[in-house]
């Protein structure tokens, strides 16, 4: 499905089609290296089934999807500039797709901002935030395979050193006043999030 997205989307930038399936294989070979347990492909196709449900209160859909394909283009567990180095692959793709600048900007923006999911004064931005974090938001048994996931992926931390990092961050959400920005995700996942979150604290910390 994601294959036949991404081609798409790129017909409206572009007729190479070997630079299309080069990009596509680019995605596809980051996302399914073996240390991504969580941020895989899996990961963009519930992005998207999420961001369809608002699809229409997205104001530039394609950007949107640009950064869904790019936002985890990067992922070194061990580095504090994934979204950055992300981003920027972003940023070249787009300009050899000429393009416009504005365009550009918006989908940086959206990549940068899924490194601290604060609210936007674009709400193209929190929406994609919210997408991205709605996982948070499902039922027990698919939250309990995403937080093993995310452990697999810090599998080199040792146990006492993981969970102390990961409760403060789960402590972090939990404290917020509301986890999800838009009206749509706050309605549906946020009351779920946060009893899952608190879940999770709790079996970290026995």
């Amino acid at each position: 499905m994601l294959k036949e997205v991404f081609t798409l989307l790129l017909s409206n930038y572009t007729d190479d089609s070997k630079h299309v399936k080069s990009l596509w294989r680019e995605i596809e070979k980051k996302h399914t290296k073996k240390n991504r347990y969580y941020h895989n492909l899996s990961h963009l196709e519930h992005l998207y089934t999420q961001l369809t449900k608002v699809k229409d209160e997205i104001q530039d859909w394609e950007m949107i999807l640009f950064a869904l394909f790019y936002h985890d283009y990067v992922y070194n567990i061990l580095k504090q500039d994934n979204e950055e180095k992300s981003a920027r692959k972003a940023v070249a793709v787009l300009k050899q797709l000429k393009v416009e600048e504005n365009r550009i900007a918006l989908c940086k923006k959206i990549i940068v901002a899924t490194k601290g999911h604060n609210t936007s004064k674009n709400n193209d931005v929190n929406y994609f935030t919210d997408a991205d974090l709605s996982i948070l938001g499902m039922e027990w048994e698919d939250y309990n395979i995403y937080f093993k996931q995310v452990r697999k992926e810090y599998k080199y931390y040792p146990d006492f050193v993981y969970n102390k990092g990961r409760i403060k961050v789960l402590q972090h959400f939990i404290a917020m006043p509301r986890i999800y920005k838009t009206d749509y995700f706050y309605a549906t996942y946020e009351l779920k999030a946060k009893e899952n979150l608190q879940q999770e604290v709790d079996l970290l910390s026995k």
